[in-house]
Order: structure tokens, then C-alpha cells, then sequence
């Protein structure tokens, strides 16, 4: 039977444990409950405009939303980004074994999951607000969570830069100098982060797009 720490440690988002590996970081470790992590991050504000997006009567007048063009639309985006992505393995070598164009790499693919998916998201919510109320209290939702989550989210994913430079570093001192196969290992340990990251960027599009599929599932009149 799996102990405690193993069964943390499978339950951790791909991203983070990819992080932790090549941090050497422990994913296992205690953190703060959801309601906790709220508590700290919302402000006054923000906890007040959740609260009314959560509570508030809906209106009555149910009205269908097609989802076809919104998931060709983000199943699209997300096909190119991951092509980026692959690209990594064209990368021109560079002198003096320099990091820095993966760094640039990275930043710039980082930049523009940040926008496609901002982009997204903003156009599912406007596609769920012309629906049904229950599809509009949850563009609602939505609308105040990225506006309080997301300054979070990106400090937090602007590390992966520099921990994939110190993972970099690490291959390469550990390597003999004859030996280019630590760059191999680390071109896919670069794709496998943005991957999970891309993933992780694209769970409220996830989320918001099932909502869209069901109403036209259920052929919401």
C-alpha cells in the first residue's frame, strides 16, 4: 500500500512536480486549504463582488449557446501553441553553451499562452453570458476569479524561467564536455514544463467550454 507521502505526491498537478524535480523541491509538503488560500488572496472588494456573482437571482429568460465555433476556436489555439512548443528542437546551437535563447524561448511562449488564453476566456465568457442564467452567473464567477487568481498565478509561473536556467546548469556541469546529451535531456524537459503549463493555463477554458457543451448537449431551448 502507498504511503501518505506517495499518494500526495501523485495527486500533484503534472506542472508542479515537474517544477519540483528540477527545483529539487518537496510537492509533497503541506500547503493551505483552497478556502484558506481565498482568504488570503481576496480582498475586500473582490470578496464582495464573488459573493454577489455567487448569490445573485438569475433571470429567468433561457436562451441556447452554440459551443461548435467556441471549442474549434480554442482547440485551434491550443494545437499552435503546443507546435511552438515542439519547436524547441530547432533552436540553433549557440556559442559557449549560453542558456539564453531558451530563456527567450521560454519567456516568449509563456507570453503568448498568457494572451491566447486571456483572449479565450474572455470570449467563452462573453459566449456563456448570452445563455442561460445559470451559464451567465458563471461568466460572472469567472470574471472576478481571474481578475483575483491571475495576478497570482503569473508571479508564480514566472519562476519556471529560472529554474529551468539552474536546471540547464546542472546538466551541463554533471556532463563531460564531450558529452551533448545532456542538451537532448534538457530540450524535453523544456517542452514537458510549457506543456504542463499549457495545460494548467487552459483548465478555466476547459471548465468553461464543458459548460457550453452541455447546454448544447441538452439542446437548452
Amino acid at each position: 500500500m502507498a504511503s501518505p507521502q506517495q499518494r500526495r505526491a501523485v495527486s500533484a498537478p503534472a506542472f508542479v512536480r515537474r517544477l519540483a524535480r528540477l527545483g529539487d523541491l518537496d510537492p509533497t509538503s503541506p500547503a493551505p486549504s483552497l478556502s484558506e488560500r481565498l482568504g488570503q488572496w481576496l480582498d475586500w472588494n473582490r470578496a464582495i463582488a464573488l459573493s454577489r456573482a455567487l448569490d445573485g437571482t438569475p433571470v429567468t429568460e433561457d436562451r441556447a449557446v452554440r459551443f461548435d465555433d467556441e471549442a474549434t476556436a480554442c482547440a485551434r489555439a491550443r494545437a499552435t501553441l503546443q507546435g511552438a512548443i515542439m519547436r524547441t528542437d530547432r533552436l540553433d546551437a549557440w556559442p559557449g553553451e549560453d542558456v539564453a535563447p531558451f530563456r527567450r524561448h521560454c519567456l516568449d511562449l509563456q507570453r503568448a499562452m498568457q494572451a491566447t488564453t486571456g483572449q479565450l476566456r474572455g470570449r467563452l465568457r462573453d459566449a456563456l453570458a448570452a445563455g442561460t442564467a445559470t451559464q451567465a452567473r458563471l461568466a460572472e464567477v469567472d470574471a472576478v476569479m481571474e481578475t483575483t487568481l491571475s495576478p497570482r498565478e503569473q508571479a508564480l509561473l514566472a519562476a519556471t524561467p529560472a529554474l529551468l536556467c539552474q536546471h540547464f546548469d546542472r546538466l551541463r556541469g554533471a556532463a563531460p564536455s564531450t558529452d551533448a546529451a545532456w542538451l537532448a535531456t534538457f530540450r524535453r524537459d523544456l517542452q514537458d514544463i510549457l506543456l504542463a503549463e499549457l495545460d494548467v493555463r487552459f483548465h478555466p477554458i476547459d471548465a468553461l467550454l464543458a459548460a457550453l457543451r452541455s447546454s448544447h448537449a441538452s439542446g437548452t431551448p
